[in-house]
C-alpha cells in the first residue's frame, strides 16, 4: 500500500550561522519579540549552534530502516532537510503513496495536527498519510518504563516528576495532549510500584500575559520537598535542545542550589522497543492502512 516512509521532525540547526535562520523559521508569524528571540538562540550557542535532534533523526533512521521494507526519507519543519524539499526529492524517485510518521507521540496542535498541515503545505503529487499520534503504543510504554527504572537504579528512592513540552492552556482544552501524557505516566508508575504520577511542565515560549500549563518544572523544584528527584520528560521523543539545555543544564542547576539529588531520565530515542513499536506500525499501516485523525481534530488556539 505504501512504497515509502516519511519521517518529519521540528528541524535544529547544525552551526552558528544557522540557529537566527532556523528561529526565524520557528518564529515566523507568531508575535515574539527578537529579544526573546536572541535569548533562545543563546541555548544554542552554548552547545556550539547545534541542535542535537536532526542527528537523532539520522540515528532513528538508522536503526529502524533494516526493520521496514520500504526506503526512509526524512523532512523537517523548520530547517534543512526542509520538508517540502524531501517531497519534491520522493516525487523525482517514484513514489506512489507515502506513510508519514512525526517524531511527536502525544496529540495536540503543535505536537500532531500542525505536521499534518505542513504535509499538506507540501502540495505533493502523491498522497502522503500521516500516522496518528502512538502514544499508546506498548513498545514506547516500555521503552519509558525502562528508562525510569535505570533512573531509579542510580538514584534509588527519588521522587519521579514526569514533564513535557508546555502548551497553551486554550490548546490543551481542544486536545488529550495531557490526558494521553498522564495515561502513559501512569503505566510506567504502574510497572515500578511508584504513587500516583506527578507532573510539571517546561520550554513555555508564550507572552506571559497568555495562560500556558504549569507549573514550570524550574518553580516545581524550587518548592519541593523532595530531597532526591527524578526528572522523566516523556513528552520529548529524543535529548533534543528543550531537554540538555532546560532540564540538564537549568533544572539541575537549580536542584543543585537547593541540594537536591538530581537525575534526568532519559528519553525513548532509539530504545529498541521504541524502534520495534515504529516498526510495528509501519507494518500494520501497511497490511491494513490507518485511521486518520478528524479534520478537526486539536485546533489551534487563538491569540487574543
Amino acid at each position: 500500500m505504501y512504497d515509502a516512509l516519511l519521517l518529519v521532525s521540528f528541524g535544529g540547526p547544525e552551526a552558528p550561522d544557522d540557529v537566527i535562520p532556523f528561529l526565524e523559521n520557528v518564529l515566523r508569524g507568531r508575535n515574539v519579540p527578537r529579544e526573546r528571540m536572541l535569548a533562545v538562540a543563546e541555548h544554542y550557542y552554548h552547545f556550539g549552534g547545534r541542535s542535537p535532534i536532526n542527528q537523532q533523526c539520522r540515528d532513528l533512521i538508522a536503526a529502524l530502516q533494516p526493520e521496514v521494507p520500504v526506503p526512509i526519507y526524512w523532512g523537517n519543519r523548520n530547517w534543512h532537510p526542509m520538508l517540502a524539499d524531501t517531497v519534491r526529492t520522493m516525487e523525482l524517485a517514484g513514489i506512489k503513496r507515502a506513510l508519514a510518521i512525526a517524531t511527536s507521540a502525544f496529540g495536540s496542535y503543535s505536537g500532531c495536527r500542525q505536521y499534518r498541515e505542513d504535509i499538506e503545505a507540501t502540495k505533493a503529487e502523491f498522497p502522503i498519510d500521516k500516522v496518528p499520534p502512538y502514544w499508546n503504543y506498548p513498545g514506547f510504554t516500555e521503552a519509558m518504563v525502562d528508562r525510569v527504572r535505570d533512573a531509579l537504579e542510580k538514584l534509588p528512592g527519588a521522587d519521579v516528576v514526569y514533564t513535557a513540552h508546555s502548551i497553551p492552556v486554550a490548546m490543551a482544552a481542544g486536545s488529550p495532549y495531557q490526558q494521553q501524557l498522564s495515561a502513559v505516566a501512569a503505566v510506567v508508575n504502574g510497572r515500578l510500584g511508584l504513587d500516583e504520577p506527578v507532573f510539571a511542565y517546561q520550554s513555555r515560549s508564550g507572552p506571559p500575559t497568555q495562560p500556558w500549563l504549569g507549573p514550570d518544572i524550574g518553580d516545581y523544584i524550587r518548592t519541593t520537598e523532595s530531597k532526591r528527584l527524578i526528572v522523566v520528560p516523556l513528552g520529548f521523543l529524543s535529548d533534543h535542545m528543550e531537554v540538555l539545555y532546560d532540564l540538564d543544564l537549568e533544572a539541575a542547576e537549580i536542584a543543585r542550589e537547593r541540594g537536591i539529588e538530581f537525575v534526568r531520565a532519559g528519553t525513548a530515542g532509539t530504545h529498541p522497543k521504541f524502534v520495534a513499536a515504529l516498526a510495528d506500525i509501519v507494518r500494520n499501516a501497511m497490511a491494513n492502512g490507518i485511521t486518520s485523525c478528524p479534520a478537526d481534530c486539536c485546533p489551534a488556539s487563538v491569540r487574543r
